[in-house]
């Protein structure tokens, strides 16, 4: 099973892909901890993109968390049997972002960067709120979903997560016996 996770920053894309690599017994990659080095700062473009393919070349099962248009996004959705949408509202997601922080405040993340100290900044509120919701954005993610509607799904908010999860945990255990 190969499965992109993709959505607004501070939806909770993290913590169902961990979720799933669980469930389905595979690695997942986070993209930022592949965009970023220690303390925030960029990696190479072209040496995050070569981390990004070495880890879809070597494995035949996935979660990849992220959007990053650069790493292979294409790819990623062509391969990929499921393509989770999280289309929160800014205001969802700021509040998530907000205690997300709060619970990991001092430590690094797993889905962060080694080196990469949980943060929260007005740069990043601005990023959820606005910067991260242009019409262009929008209209990308527009454009993922009717190029791949049979593998897509969208999840507005916690509750629609919780059932599909469900639903997914009791086919995939089903398959299973």
């Amino acid at each position: 099973m190969k499965t992109a996770v993709i959505g607004y920053s501070g939806a909770g894309k993290s913590t169902l892909a961990k979720r799933l690599a669980q469930l389905y017994g595979c690695p997942v990659l986070y993209l930022d901890t592949v965009q970023f080095e220690p303390d925030w700062k960029e990696r190479d473009r072209e040496e995050a993109r070569g981390i990004v393919q070495e880890f879809m070349d070597r494995e035949s099962s996935w979660v990849i968390e992220g959007n990053y248009a650069g790493f292979w996004q294409e790819r990623r959705f062509r391969e990929a049997d499921q393509i989770l949408f999280f289309d929160y509202s800014r205001w969802r997601c700021l509040y998530q972002a907000i205690k997300r922080y709060i619970m990991h405040r001092g430590t690094v993340r797993e889905s962060a960067a080694n080196g990469c100290i949980e943060k929260i900044d007005l740069e990043f509120v601005m990023w959820i709120l606005w910067s991260g919701r242009t019409k262009e954005k929008r209209e990308h993610y527009q454009g993922i979903l009717k190029s791949y509607p049979q593998k897509c799904v969208v999840f507005h908010g916690q509750t629609d997560v919780e059932r599909w999860f469900c639903r997914t945990e009791e086919e995939w255990n089903e398959d299973e016996l």
